[in-house]
């Protein structure tokens, strides 16, 4: 695998996922930019860091628009320019796109990427209200779908044309609170059982209440630059050797397939031919669990299994730490939690540490290739990429 690096990450930060009480999201943004500058002491902020791209899915949790300005605000670098970027569950992992965009095309040597949620202080009816806005308005929201309904059609149809179980999607959940009983900085730090999450109670058949990722809040950052000049700023630079983001129709019920998301596949597509990889290749990934359904469909979509065979992955055992391809080693956004416009950089976040060997309890032994796998809404947008430890 000899993919050109496109440009690298030369620190990161992260705030703690979960309820931040009294915080607004600029608070807690600015939490996880101080992480990342102090992990980069040869950073100058202020003069070196000359954009700002941050993924910010709803203004209607805080009736606060303007996010890029008011996270430059409270990061301590006004004067910059600084965007937000929405692309609903993806909007962070479209900032990081953005951020590439603005690197490679030598706008800015030193880009800061992230995003950032507030969601914990609303109701979990005005939050599932708000996630319903990623959905098609007139043939969806109006009708009452939900984010968890949406997800539950394609389980029910995986279920019907592949005899994939609702233990097998369980399974998804049993192992990604293992790797976020070792994440400090998660959500949910506790393990579960198999007979937890099957009885638990019903949300949208077949996916129950441990199926489905928390209402959290959090913020998580990159500060990327030119693979050139990395060595200025850090001894332990990962490189983003790919980079692939596509879209699909926003309703589900204009898709072809109900089993797969196209715009996984595509951004998959074109991330893999830019680093020269193969699915083979990938040491450890970080996938969009928003439902436990999400990963096994993603396994399949990203093509770390066969179609059809995603339950048969995760029940082997291949996926959790120790195995072949270990994924969401943060806990995911089933554990970790799932701020949602901050879900696409915490992943890279955890990528950045297993690459550079600073992932504590959960390191993934000799990690040296990683893949990142964002997704907006029921699937209408997609942003995959792949690292490389330098």
């Amino acid at each position: 695998m000899n993919g050109k690096p496109l440009v690298s990450i030369v620190s990161a930060g992260m705030s703690k996922f979960g309820k931040h009480d009294g915080l607004l999201a600029r608070e807690i943004f600015s939490e996880a930019a101080k992480e990342a500058f102090s992990r980069c002491p040869k950073l100058d902020p202020k003069n070196d860091i000359k954009a700002m791209f941050i993924g910010h899915m709803g203004e209607a949790y805080e009736h606060q628009g303007h996010m890029g300005a008011a996270a430059a605000d409270w990061a301590g670098l006004t004067g910059i320019p600084a965007t937000r970027i929405e692309a609903a569950c993806a909007s962070s992992g479209a900032a990081l796109r953005t951020g590439i965009y603005a690197v490679m095309s030598g706008l800015a040597d030193v880009v800061l990427v992230g995003g950032v949620e507030k969601m914990t202080h609303r109701t979990t009816a005005e939050v599932t209200e708000y996630l319903a806005m990623a959905s098609d308005y007139p043939f969806e929201q109006w009708h009452g779908i939900t984010f968890p309904g949406l997800f539950a059609m394609m389980a029910t149809a995986h279920m019907h044309t592949y005899g994939t179980t609702q233990e097998q999607m369980a399974l998804a959940a049993v192992k990604n609170h293992y790797h976020g009983s070792l994440n400090p900085k998660a959500h949910m730090q506790k393990e579960i059982t198999l007979e937890n999450v099957m009885s638990s109670r019903c949300v949208a058949w077949p996916l129950k209440l441990c199926d489905c990722s928390l209402i959290t809040d959090g913020a998580s950052c990159i500060i990327l630059t030119k693979p050139e000049l990395a060595s200025k700023y850090t001894d332990m630079p990962v490189h983003i050797i790919g980079s692939g983001q596509a879209s699909d129709t926003i309703g589900l019920y204009q898709r072809k397939s109900l089993t797969s998301l196209n715009a996984t596949r595509l951004a998959a597509k074109t991330a893999y031919e830019m680093a020269n990889a193969k699915p083979q290749d990938i040491d450890l990934a970080e996938v969009h669990d928003c439902f436990t359904f999400a990963e096994l469909m993603a396994y399949e979509d990203l093509d770390f299994c066969p179609v059809g065979e995603g339950g048969k992955l995760v029940e082997s055992g291949e996926t959790r730490l120790g195995g072949r391809i270990p994924v969401n080693t943060s806990g995911g956004l089933k554990a970790k939690g799932h701020p949602v416009g901050a879900t696409g950089t915490a992943q890279a976040y955890e990528i950045y540490l297993q690459l550079t060997g600073q992932a504590g309890k959960r390191q993934v032994k000799d990690a040296q290739v990683g893949l990142t796998h964002n997704v907006g809404g029921s699937g209408a947008t997609a942003a995959v990429h792949i690292y490389r430890s330098a």
